[in-house]
C-alpha cells in the first residue's frame, strides 16, 4: 500500500477504536438522542466523573464528539450524526449472525 493509503486506514482504525468501548456506545446512542453534560451522562452510567471524562476525551479526540458551551456546562453532540448508520449496520450484522446461529442449532 501506498503512504497515503495507510494513513487513510490508520485514521478509520482511530476512530473505530475510540468507539470500541461498551460506555462510549452508549455515550454516543445517548447524546444521539439529545445533548447532555458530562454529569448527566455520569448519572445515567454510574461511573465516576474522572471516568465519564476519560471516555468522553477519547471521543472528543477522535472527532466523534464535540462540546458546546453553556453557563458553566459543555453539553455533548455528536459532530456528524451519520457515525450512527454505522451503529445500525452493527445491529444488522448482529441480527442476521443470531439467525445464522439458529439455523445451526
Amino acid at each position: 500500500m501506498v503512504k497515503d493509503e495507510l494513513r487513510k486506514y490508520q485514521i478509520r482504525a482511530d476512530i473505530v477504536k475510540a468507539m470500541a468501548h461498551r460506555t462510549r456506545l452508549f455515550i454516543m446512542q445517548k447524546i444521539n438522542e439529545k445533548r447532555y453534560s458530562v454529569n448527566d451522562l455520569r448519572n445515567m452510567i454510574g461511573c465516576d466523573l474522572s471516568t465519564v471524562s476519560k471516555h468522553i476525551n477519547v471521543l472528543k479526540k477522535s472527532g466523534i464528539i464535540i462540546g458546546c458551551k453553556e453557563g458553566t456546562s459543555i453539553y455533548y453532540s455528536l459532530k456528524v450524526p451519520c457515525i450512527m448508520n454505522f451503529m445500525d449496520c452493527i445491529e444488522t450484522l448482529i441480527r442476521e449472525n443470531a439467525i445464522e446461529q439458529l439455523k445451526d442449532i
